[in-house]
């Protein structure tokens, strides 16, 4: 077996409503999740990352504090996780830090081939100095700069520990958006597809704010009382995103509310709750499309993210795809929500080891590569 070396894995989503942090013992296709833990972002920081996300004034000036006081925090949610593992930082191999995604703008129609970007803050200077241990991050920029999109990054996670010699898998990742990691089992890296499928939480999650005041809609509960608006749906699933073909990646720079809302002032006025109830169709919608236009015949889904929660759309999933199983991934030995992080932990080892972190398959970029930038303690 393998020596197994320990990582931190940091990471912050779409939602920017907390940072989770992993501790993980990994080896070579074997892996031991040691501790989790989550601190929160505060409403006003919150803020401040969703108005930077957009064109605005004072960028540059308000960027950097953003960057530096992520920079904290992220710090805080491993040192926080140390204290409660009771290691040394001198037993930790690498900090993967995703950092907080600002714009994620990759080559598109609009967009030049290796003109694109993705930025993201929670500066890793402040990270390997807080803590002491050395931190990898800024892993999208070597994608993109080799023609890819920058995501999904985390198929090749998947494919090392979550794939199955002989079952064609897929894992889909619903947060703030969903994304989809087919894993045919036959073995073969470049056979690996991943890609953003459309809205996961996002917009759920910012409507439930607007108009019931919580941060989310635990279970589906709410959306569960309304029924979807077939017009609105209709709109909705012709967003011309959803037929572009992969490799292709997206986020709240188009499924944010300003664009629903830009699409309700078309329509009739609807209850909130029968709007929440399509937005949640859309998701299940969108996740069963892209299912469907898998070549293979998939066997078993797995859902990671804050989604695999939302009883209501997950129930909705299972009638759109049956026969299919689904499952969540704690029967793989990961918590969904924990995935993600141990991802980017994951990807601090391929790096400090010089081994690629990229699936060209899924993201489009010319060839594999080691990703992001070391930060040395």
């Amino acid at each position: 077996m393998s020596i197994k070396k320990k990582f931190i894995g940091l990471m912050s989503g779409t939602s920017a409503d907390s940072i989770d942090a992993v501790l993980i013992a990994l080896g070579y296709n074997k892996f031991e999740i040691l501790l989790t833990h989550s601190i929160k972002i505060s409403a006003d920081m919150r803020e401040e990352i969703y108005s930077l996300a957009v064109p605005g004034s004072n960028e540059i000036h308000r960027l950097s504090k953003l960057d530096k006081c992520l920079g904290l925090l992220f710090s805080q949610a491993a040192n926080e996780l140390l204290i409660l593992s009771k290691l040394a930082n001198t037993d930790i191999t690498a900090i993967g830090s995703h950092g907080q995604t600002i714009r994620h703008h990759p080559p598109s129609a609009s967009i030049k081939k290796y003109e694109g970007y993705s930025l993201q803050v929670g500066d890793p200077n402040t990270i390997v100095e807080k803590t002491g241990i050395t931190t990898v991050a800024n892993f999208r920029g070597r994608d993109i700069a080799l023609g890819g999109q920058g995501a999904p990054l985390v198929p090749g996670f998947h494919k090392a520990f979550f794939e199955k010699t002989g079952s064609v898998r897929a894992i889909i990742n619903i947060g703030g958006i969903s994304n989809i990691t087919f894993l045919p089992g036959d073995g073969l890296h470049k056979s690996v597809l991943g890609y953003d499928t459309g809205p996961g939480n996002g917009l759920m999650d910012k409507w439930t704010k607007i108009n019931i005041g919580k941060n989310y809609d635990k279970g589906g509960v709410w959306a569960a009382q309304g029924m979807a608006i077939k017009a609105l749906l209709s709109n909705l699933m012709d967003t011309p995103y959803l037929f572009i073909s992969p490799p292709k990646s997206t986020g709240p720079e188009l499924f944010n509310i300003d664009w629903l809302e830009s699409l309700l002032e078309q329509l009739p006025k609807y209850r909130p709750v029968d709007i929440q109830a399509t937005l949640l169709e859309f998701t299940a919608q969108t996740i069963s499309k892209a299912l469907s236009l898998y070549s293979y015949n998939i066997n078993e889904v797995f859902i990671c993210g804050g989604g695999a929660y939302n009883t209501v759309l997950i129930n909705r999933l299972k009638e759109l795809i049956a026969p299919i199983v689904v499952e969540n991934t704690s029967i793989l030995g990961i918590a969904p929500e924990w995935v993600e992080a141990s991802a980017f932990a994951w990807l601090a080892k391929q790096t400090v080891e010089g081994l690629p972190g990229n699936v060209p398959a899924a993201t489009g970029a010319e060839k594999s590569s080691v990703l992001g930038a070391i930060y040395t303690k």
